[in-house]
């Protein structure tokens, strides 16, 4: 009788979270905010181990062009929660009695598993291959991009961030971004600040470099109804000390230029016209959607490795 009765409860979760979505649960640019702290913790709120096995309670990521990365949304992010509490609730107490443990830290979920140190080369030997390659440049431009995101989540408008991604990661977060304009929801994320970046590695995968970086920020994160003006999910005044990997791309065979500038402006290739692609995605002649993986850096995967509330 107790195991229906568990059972019908799981069910009836099931379908609160088909119905509503996993959209009041989550947030913040890609949905790696939750409503529950996962992954260990760090003087930043993140992970200082990186020793996790899933993603933040569940085993999907948000996955880019080099196909290494992933990230929970949607509906069948939902279903893995799901799946995940009944996992916590049949096997956990077990093992609390077993091992003696108890207390909220026994009951956290782990964030997503970051890219095995075995498989990573040392930044090193990566300027052995690229003399230009300047990595507080890099360090720079992860952290710009971080704001930029977040302010166009809030903003429910991604264009301006083309570029900067590999078509497939762009398409799975704009993707993500519709839900919350077809359900006339916003995401706002406030008082930004992003605490580090570290390059952890690189490899080659396929005709990429990839560069493996570890971002750890401090947001406000919460989604307000449109037509209401009510807060749904999240907090207008808890601080979410986060922590991610980043994974960026680019084509073997590309190396930093000398000049700034010319990584700014590059041909279309499709009809050869110079484009400032820090104005647009779009060339202005033939209407061919850049991105600048050829040339530069671009985020292919973005993982939730661990997130505090304070």
């Amino acid at each position: 009788m107790k195991k229906r009765t568990f059972i019908i409860q799981i069910l009836v979760l099931l379908v609160v979270f088909l119905h509503f979505g996993v959209i009041s649960a989550i947030a913040d640019f890609g949905d790696y905010g939750g409503s529950s702290d996962y992954g260990g913790s760090s003087d930043y709120g993140g992970s200082s181990d990186y020793d996790s096995s899933s993603s933040f309670g569940s085993s999907s990521d948000y996955s880019g062009g080099s196909g290494d990365g992933d990230g929970p949304g949607g509906i069948v992010g939902g279903i893995i929660v799901v799946v995940a509490i009944v996992v916590v609730i049949l096997i956990l107490p077990g093992a609390m009695r077993k091992n003696g443990s108890t207390g909220p830290s026994a009951t956290r979920p782990a964030g997503a598993q970051i890219t095995d140190a075995s498989r990573l080369r040392p930044i090193s030997e990566y300027r052995e291959k690229d003399p230009n390659f300047n990595e507080p440049q890099i360090q720079e431009k992860i952290s710009n991009l971080y704001v930029q995101m977040q302010n166009c989540w809030t903003g429910k408008n991604m264009e301006s961030l083309r570029p900067y991604f590999t078509d497939a990661a762009y398409a799975q977060f704009d993707r993500q971004l519709d839900s919350y304009r077809q359900n006339r929801r916003t995401n706002y994320i406030e008082r930004i600040a992003v605490l580090g970046v570290g390059l952890r590695g690189w490899y080659e995968q396929e005709n990429n470099d990839c560069m493996v970086a570890t971002v750890q920020t401090r947001i406000v994160d919460y989604t307000k109804d449109d037509v209401t003006g009510n807060i749904i999910s999240g907090s207008s005044t808890a601080e979410k000390f986060m922590t991610y990997e980043y994974i960026l791309v680019r084509s073997i065979g590309c190396v930093t230029s000398d000049q700034e500038k010319d990584a700014q402006t590059v041909n279309c290739p499709n009809c050869g016209s110079p484009l400032d692609i820090n104005r647009s995605a779009e060339c202005p002649y033939c209407n061919s959607i850049i991105t600048v993986k050829d040339y530069d850096w671009v985020i292919s995967s973005i993982k939730g490795v661990s997130q505090q509330t304070r």
